[in-house]
């Protein structure tokens, strides 16, 4: 059984797992977008290890929220390969240990559901959560589930988070995951090395959004790709191996800017227009012939 054998962690660096700063900073971001648009709605992290993403989910979590943790922790799993798993990269993995390090950032624990992800709907209600995080199994048929659950839980404009979708060791998740994005209508947001962020709902209007807080960032680089004629933007940490691509941001940033332009050229037309229409118009006429004489009076004088 882990211990913590140096006393309870004292910053999410401490807690062991695997949760990069650049998939911290964007769980923080869509969280935080969601809480000032007034998105309301419980928060659902499917696998939680030894709780480093659930301790920054649980920050986010308001008045009259829910915030429900489902793993297997101790128990055993629901099938011989997914028990194999367990066994191979969970083995130290208990819910003691869990408890001891979200304790040490909340003062109350989530709602926990200790056993396979597929209880998930015997705990919560569909179309009541806002924020749904899959990183249990990597077996197709256990993230399959897990992402279908998802769907349920997420009303139109939920946003899920999928771990691993394109690792070379879990393959099952990334044909869960894009088998969902061809077939069920899952519209990815962003992507960095480990996660991808989608919604059943509009994309475009969140990504506009993101597009913008990234602009303004000096510890991340993005660019902005086309999948299945949709938009897809790439995140990556400053301090990611593959150099950031300045030339490139920096170009996207002029596109947008020429497009904000554009649009501002073509307002000051039709402004421009509508006063033509008007200078043009009978009462105008009139109205300067009206004043011409005491207009003229005026400038006569010594």
């Amino acid at each position: 059984m882990m211990t913590q054998e140096t006393g309870p962690p004292s910053s999410l660096d401490e807690v062991r797992g695997w949760f990069p700063k650049i998939d911290q900073l964007l769980f923080t971001w869509f969280l935080e977008r969601q809480e000032r648009l007034g998105e309301r709605g419980d928060l659902v992290e499917l696998g939680s290890y030894l709780g480093k993403s659930a301790i920054l989910m649980g920050r986010h979590l308001r008045e009259g929220e829910t915030f429900t943790v489902c793993d297997l922790f101790d128990s055993d799993a629901p099938d011989d390969s997914n028990q194999a798993e367990m066994r191979g990269s969970y083995s130290s993995l208990t819910r003691r240990a869990f408890e001891s390090n979200y304790r040490a950032f909340h003062d109350r624990l989530p709602e926990i559901v200790q056993g396979p992800t597929s209880l998930i709907l015997d705990h919560v209600q569909p179309e009541t959560c806002r924020f749904v995080h899959v990183d249990a199994s990597h077996l197709y048929e256990h993230v399959h589930a897990d992402i279908q659950a998802a769907h349920v839980l997420l009303p139109a404009g939920g946003l899920i988070v999928c771990d691993d979708y394109r690792s070379e060791h879990t393959p099952g998740v990334s044909a869960a995951v894009w088998e969902s994005v061809a077939t069920d209508g899952l519209r990815p947001i962003c992507v960095t090395t480990q996660k991808l962020y989608g919604t059943w709902g509009d994309a475009d209007a969140v990504q506009d959004d993101l597009l913008d807080w990234l602009a303004a960032r000096d510890d991340a680089w993005h660019e902005v790709q086309q999948v299945a004629g949709r938009r897809l933007v790439r995140v990556k940490g400053r301090g990611a191996t593959r150099p950031p691509n300045e030339v490139g941001r920096l170009k996207e940033r002029l596109a947008r800017a020429d497009k904000r332009l554009a649009r501002a050229e073509d307002r000051l037309a039709r402004a421009r227009g509508e006063l033509e229409a008007v200078r043009g118009s009978v009462s105008f006429r009139l109205g300067r012939a009206a004043t011409a004489l005491p207009r003229a009076l005026r400038g006569r004088r010594p």
